[in-house]
């Protein structure tokens, strides 16, 4: 039996200790140490990015420049509202609607690749029905994949959260016919 979901657990009482909205953000943290993802200057886009735990960390890791303003861009666009956090821009959008992300990404240089990194901890509304929330989460990794084929500057990098499942090989093969490197 699965181990049940218990919503204040070490994990999140260290979070809101630290200041971050959700746990999660030790998932990004981790990745960053191991990958070196973020780093001042970037343009970055969380997809999926409620609460923003993930989107205050980028934040900190892009530093402020000289004007004291954020180094760098940081878009968080999910579905739900996302309360404030100084210099990220959050829009509530579906991330399938190509035309709102095209709009919310695009600045005056006529949609070409302007984003360095693109993040997704996106999860299906799960019903419990295994199969089901795994085909949903694919789906979705579809769509994080369409935006990165459209805004992903040549030699950035993203990363999404896949749940496992009879779909995920398939997924993961057409990764790798697309895309120089793929790690899961």
């Amino acid at each position: 039996m699965p181990k049940r979901y218990v919503p204040n657990d070490a994990w999140s009482r260290k979070a809101t200790e630290l200041g971050y909205r959700a746990r999660s953000v030790f998932k990004l943290m981790e990745l960053n140490e191991k990958f070196g993802l973020i780093r001042p200057g970037m343009t970055v886009l969380d997809l999926g990015a409620a609460p923003g735990s993930w989107l205050q960390y980028v934040a900190e890791e892009l530093g402020t420049g000289e004007l004291g303003k954020l180094d760098g861009r940081v878009i968080g666009i999910d579905l739900q509202e996302i309360e404030p956090i100084e210099g990220v821009e959050t829009h509530v959008c579906d991330i399938t609607d190509s035309d709102a992300i095209d709009s919310i990404i695009s600045t005056s240089n006529n949609l070409q690749p302007t984003t360095d990194l693109i993040l997704s901890d996106l999860a299906p509304k799960t019903s419990g029905i295994k199969d089901v929330d795994q085909w949903k989460s694919v789906e979705l990794s579809h769509a994080v994949t369409d935006v990165a084929r459209t805004h992903l500057k040549p030699k950035g990098r993203f990363v999404m959260k896949v749940l496992r499942g009879g779909d995920f090989d398939d997924f993961l093969k057409d990764l790798k016919k697309e895309f120089s490197e793929v790690k899961t």
